[in-house]
């Protein structure tokens, strides 16, 4: 199974956050918990029909025939219809359904606060769901910081795609810093300090100087995760009730003469700027470079490939080093993307909770193994509580039994697979084990279930804007005074009227 498949697949079911009961509901009408109960007369209730719209990664989607698409409709008492539309056109195809008014039972969206959705959600399309959500007992334990990440002014309308929050941290290669006699760096310091001697003391013992110490591509994640080490900002910072932007804060410019630094002594790719993500593990596989900052995930993924050539070749993965303001990291949202109930498929509130009782079944843990791994004897077995898989999911040869694309209906609150199924190695278990350690210390965004109207409108050239300037300020193209010109630009493009519009959508969200 190629990286990037596994990396959708495993975005379900790849870490354990924890589980905590949702503190209070949104005020509105109170449910009926009664409405939820399951009858007790004996009768079977005829299934119920539920349309999906959602995304298809793969040209050869299950279909109704799949064991695995009949067995949750059996376990569930449904009847399905997924609409799987291809990632590439699914954006017209959800803007067409959302003018149309058209839209099936269950709606997949990356963002409810994109300008078609949130218009959508504001003229009542959508059923808030958040005064339901205690009824059930696997929706009940959704995470609250995930919720308010996905809620629209203040309130909740998706159930989330789980993504774990504490995701990020740094993966280094083991074997070049036992051999160089140091240890796991703990400070921004330090984390310099082994970059160096990745970069300047031979650490793959070649006689060459052919190394340097961390890649960077052009995505600019490890940028955003390294400045929080400094103190700065996810995004937004509260100063006196108003929210003042990451990149206008003291802690980002001492980030960026950090990166600076990395860049001016090589201790970086000097092509990072163009440097293609697709190629983001080569560099460490290949003994060129020693770290990579990204999801913990990735550190077995290239443990696991470089030992098919090189079996000393070792990894390690570690949470976030200290700054000066402590120990911090920056969280994902905590989400990849959500489900939206329509009112035009739903019309009363009995069918809305058959749709959340569909919802908080399929999270039952024989759901999630099945829907995540397949069926046991068939896709996968198990050898001590370690999964090992027996067809690949791609197979062609047995489209009758296959899971493919099951898991994107999986919404994976809680998480539940990772009790079933042990870590298949150690490294794995680490990558599991800094996850849940970097929940304590993640940076939470204030303006995270924020909107604004002008960032609606001009978000890709304000983001351009920041983006291009930190380029240009760690490649040395501008220095400190450059950077107050460009961020003069931000503000006059849009960027004042966005942090009042932020500020002012924060104020009133606190009330």
């Amino acid at each position: 199974m190629s990286w990037n498949r596994k990396r959708r697949w495993n975005t379900a079911i790849s870490a354990v956050l924890m589980v905590t009961v949702i503190a209070g509901c949104n005020s509105g009408s109170k449910p009926d918990a009664a409405a939820s109960a399951p009858k007790t007369d004996g009768a079977k209730e005829k299934p119920f029909p539920i349309s999906i719209m959602l995304k298809s990664y793969y040209n050869d989607t299950t279909t109704p025939e799949s064991k695995v698409w009949k067995k949750i409709e059996e376990y569930t008492n449904t009847k399905l219809d997924l609409q799987f539309t291809p990632d590439a056109n699914y954006t017209d195809k959800l803007n067409i359904a959302l003018a149309s008014g058209d839209l099936p039972t269950l709606v997949f969206t990356n963002n409810a606060k994109d300008s078609a959705i949130a218009n959508a959600i504001n003229g009542g399309a959508f059923w808030e769901i958040g005064p339901y959500l205690k009824d059930y007992p696997n929706l009940s334990k959704a995470n609250p910081t995930v919720l308010n990440n996905t809620s629209v002014n203040g309130k909740y309308y998706g159930i989330y795609i789980s993504r774990p929050i504490g995701r990020y941290g740094i993966m280094y290669r083991k074997d070049w810093l036992d051999g160089l006699g140091m240890k796991e760096p703990t400070t921004i310091d330090e984390f310099y300090n082994m970059l160096k001697a990745f970069a300047n003391n031979d650490p793959d013992k070649n006689g060459k100087n052919d190394t340097y110490g961390m890649v960077v591509t052009r995505y600019g994640g490890p940028w955003d995760i390294m400045q929080t080490w400094f103190g700065a900002p996810n995004k937004w910072r509260d100063e006196g009730g108003k929210l003042v932007p990451v990149h206008l804060t003291p802690e980002y410019m001492d980030a960026l003469k950090f990166f600076k630094k990395l860049y001016d002594e090589k201790l970086v790719n000097q092509d990072f700027a163009v440097y293609d993500s697709a190629k983001w593990n080569d560099p460490v596989i290949n003994n060129q470079a020693g770290v990579i900052i990204d999801v913990t995930e990735r550190s077995y993924q290239i443990d696991e490939k470089m030992k098919q050539t090189n079996p000393k070749g070792a990894m390690e993965v570690m949470g976030a080093v200290s700054g000066p303001k402590g120990l911090h990291n920056m969280p994902t949202a905590g989400h990849n993307g959500m489900f939206l109930i329509s009112k035009t498929a739903v019309k009363t509130e009995a069918d809305l909770r058959k749709v959340l009782n569909f919802i908080d079944k399929t999270n039952d843990k024989e759901m999630q193994a099945l829907i995540s791994q397949g069926i046991e004897g068939v896709h996968y077995k198990l050898e001590d509580g370690k999964l090992v898989p027996l067809i690949l999911q791609t197979d062609p040869m047995t489209p009758d039994i296959n899971n493919k694309n099951m898991i994107q209906i999986l919404t994976s609150i809680p998480y539940l697979t990772l009790d079933m199924f042990k870590p298949a190695t150690p490294l794995r278990a680490k990558s599991l084990e800094v996850q849940r350690a970097n929940e304590k210390i993640i940076v939470t965004n204030p303006g995270e279930p924020l909107t604004s109207p002008t960032y609606t409108k001009k978000g890709a050239q304000l983001d351009q804007i920041v983006d291009d300037a930190r380029t240009k300020f760690i490649v040395g193209k501008i220095d400190e005074a450059g950077w107050k010109v460009e961020m003069e630009l931000w503000k006059k493009s849009g960027g004042d009227d966005y942090m009042k519009e932020m500020s002012e959508a924060y104020a009133k969200n606190k009330k």
